[in-house]
């Protein structure tokens, strides 16, 4: 159990942490000539923001286990990124774009907090 779950956060850690510091060192003019469409809807501030809340998120998943210091942070961390990826979908679904990877990454956070949780407990 403890493998599944170093994968299942190794690998959403990884794409929280590369999604977020691009949102955070890339200005918005810059994110939206990438694909990213929906920056057009917010200011830079809340851009920042959530490249922030998904460094963090990352950096929850895999730290508290790693070092033994409140290891139950981690699965509240995945809980936090699928809340945040349940907004980027209702954002994608708002503005009529497909919310598919925001689902997917949202479901591999609900499986590293249910891995975390098992695996703390």
């Amino acid at each position: 159990m403890i493998i599944a779950f170093w994968i299942v956060a190794g690998l959403a850690a990884l794409a929280f942490l590369a999604a977020g510091l691009m949102k955070i060192a890339r200005p918005k003019d810059a994110l939206a000539s990438s694909g990213l469409a929906w920056v057009e809807d917010f200011t830079s501030g809340p851009i920042k923001l959530i490249g922030v809340a998904e460094v963090l998120g990352a950096i929850g998943l895999v730290v508290p286990p790693l070092v033994g210091i409140l290891p139950v942070l981690s699965p509240i961390a995945g809980i936090a990124l699928a809340v945040l990826m349940a907004g980027a979908a209702a954002t994608h679904l708002r503005r009529q774009e497909s919310p598919v990877p925001a689902i997917v990454l949202a479901l591999l956070s609900v499986a590293a907090a249910v891995l975390g949780f098992l695996t703390v407990a």
